[in-house]
């Protein structure tokens, strides 16, 4: 999987992006940007894969993300509509001049943890999650203050938990990315291939046995099940474009109709003729 740099521009007359709901779960979207990013996402379950830092979530997750650590969206691989909240701030949104106004002391010192991620739990998580999905609704200038009390709720909490995660250098693009990786990167190469776990095993230099408990350990899912997920996203993109069922299932690396009828189903939730009913266009 490619790292990509996100270019990302403040919204019109703002210091700052607000970004609500991208439904990006179809796809993985392993990126980094200078900008400072402070996400809310609300799912069932999920993964959060920031850096080097790779865990699950379950029913919200709330992050501040520093300058140009990787991370994969916080929506991929859940069925449903995962609600979003993602303010993302300039480098330089705090200042040096910041650093000598007493009242901003904690702020500041907030940024500077983020600086390797922190990830919030409990009360605060819910307060600030609860008051990020209301943002949108206040006009530009009450946005501004709106987000700067939200940061100094989590500059004072106690609830958050330090990801020890590594910002992204120029040497660090020249080299070859972590496990996770090139495993999502051979994943997107060889989905149409017959499922070799001897294969990857090889590739991320463990055996057969450490590499499933490393995987199921971080993703929750076993690498089977995990290719699947990714051959199904494919699928449902196929069937968007009007492709018939089984050229679907077979573009998508599924070698009978049934195999992947019922993939599909455990899946989404749908079988794919059910799926491509329900996105037809009216």
């Amino acid at each position: 999987m490619k790292l990509v740099l996100e270019r990302i521009s403040p919204d019109s007359g703002s210091s700052f992006r607000l970004l609500l709901t991208p439904n990006l779960n179809h796809i993985f979207y392993w990126h980094f940007h200078p900008e400072i990013e402070l996400a809310y996402v609300e799912a069932p379950k999920g993964i959060r894969h920031i850096g080097e830092h790779i865990s699950t979530y379950e029913e919200s997750d709330l992050v501040l993300i520093g300058s140009n650590i990787p991370h994969l969206n916080f929506d991929y691989g859940v069925k449903e509509t995962v609600e979003t909240v993602v303010v993302q701030v300039q480098e330089d949104f705090i200042h040096a001049a910041w650093q000598q106004i007493p009242e901003l002391e904690a702020i500041v010192a907030l940024f500077e943890r983020a600086k390797t991620g922190i990830a919030f739990y409990g009360e605060t998580k819910k307060k600030v999650g609860l008051r990020l999905k209301s943002l949108q609704q206040l006009d530009k200038f009450s946005q501004y203050l709106e987000l700067m009390q939200l940061f100094q709720i989590m500059a004072i909490s106690t609830e958050f938990t330090l990801l020890f995660v590594r910002p992204i250098t120029n040497q660090q693009l020249l080299k070859q990315q972590s496990r996770m990786h090139q495993i999502y990167h051979f994943v997107e190469t060889h989905f149409k291939d017959r499922i070799n776990i001897d294969q990857v095993a090889q590739l991320v230099h463990l055996s057969v046995p450490a590499f499933c408990r490393y995987f199921k350990k971080t993703t929750q899912l076993t690498y089977t099940d995990f290719v699947n997920q990714y051959r199904v996203t494919v699928a449902k993109k196929m069937l968007l474009q009007n492709k018939s069922i089984a050229e679907a299932g077979f573009e998508a690396g599924f070698e009978n109709l049934s195999y992947f009828t019922r993939t599909f189903k455990k899946v989404t939730g749908q079988t794919p003729s059910q799926y491509k009913t329900s996105t037809a266009n009216p």
